[in-house]
């Protein structure tokens, strides 16, 4: 079987970078690929390709299966790189421009994508994450955020869930990270880090919090930190949410609230009248789910 040559733009960002990597090595464990990752050409070269002026870099490579990207900067060159080399342009996220451009695009169901043909919505942003088989109910993790243009933000609230989280399952053996929005006073004040583990963002690495989430049976996670929510989700773990003053009704909230209604993540406020978290009812995997859709449609 011929491999698929995919290129995939990356714009740099960490979070656009895990959506497309996490969909190609979907795509891998579906069929072999020869994956090619490139950095978006600058608007007015990749506008330039429209009138057949093709990059030297490009002519260079194999003609691409799929060409992907996530993020503003990818999406002219996605377009660019189908004209003068082919293959189907998969955008992740919703693009700026118009979504009937593009081949496919995976939406996240929180931003509203309108039923088109090549509209596939996606239950959160896809990731690298796989489901566990490793899961130990003994391990938690604790994943704090912080202020975002969706939440605010209250330290003496987080700090009072945090303790009743351990309170409640003395047995389990916690660990704690934060993010690069986490006030910087956070760990400072925090007054139980006598019973958990507490590691830094800046003293994680890429790996970490993969490795963790497969071994972690239950995780809490801040209500604006929406992407480790749907990490945990997918490696399987028990997941709550640790509620945080939001400034308005918006999609990061509403998915956040869909999610509870299916059943698939607990509020802090209603664990706390049971103090039980639930395990996810299926397997969650949407990295896998829209590699198998794009094989199926168009590489059977």
């Amino acid at each position: 079987m011929c491999p698929l040559v995919v290129w995939r733009f990356s714009d740099g960002k960490a979070g656009h970078d895990q959506q497309s990597r996490g969909l190609i090595e979907a795509l891998a464990r579906l069929r072999p690929i020869e994956a090619v990752e490139l950095d978006p050409l600058p608007a007015k070269v990749a506008l330039s390709a429209f009138y057949g002026r093709q990059s030297a870099v490009w002519r260079a490579l194999a003609a691409p299966s799929i060409v992907v990207g996530a993020g503003h900067r990818t999406h002219l060159s996605l377009l660019a790189a189908r004209r003068l080399r082919g293959g189907k342009a998969l955008v992740l996220m919703r693009p700026t421009l118009p979504l009937l451009l593009f081949d496919l695009c995976l939406i996240p169901a929180h931003d509203a994508p309108p039923t088109y043909s090549n509209v596939q919505v996606t239950r959160g942003a896809l990731n690298r994450i796989q489901p566990s088989a490793r899961l130990n109910p003994a391990r938690g993790l604790l994943l704090i955020g912080g202020p975002s243009a969706h939440f605010t933000w209250d330290n003496s609230n987080l700090y009072r869930q945090i303790a009743a989280v351990i309170a409640a399952d003395p047995a389990v053996d916690w660990t704690l990270t934060t993010s690069r929005r986490t006030p910087l006073n956070f760990i400072k004040y925090l007054p139980c880090k006598e019973r958990l583990t507490v590691i830094p963002v800046a003293e994680t690495g890429p790996d970490w919090l993969p490795a963790q989430l497969a071994r972690a049976g239950r995780a809490w996670v801040t209500a604006d930190s929406v992407s480790m929510v749907y990490e945990a989700l997918t490696a399987g773990s028990a997941v709550g949410v640790l509620e945080i003053p939001h400034k308005r009704s918006s999609r990061v909230s509403r998915g956040l609230e869909q999610l509870v209604a299916e059943g698939w993540v607990t509020f802090f406020t209603d664990w706390s009248q049971e103090r039980r978290l639930h395990r996810p009812p299926q397997i969650f995997n949407e990295a896998e789910r829209c590699a198998r859709w794009i094989i199926d449609r168009w590489f059977a």
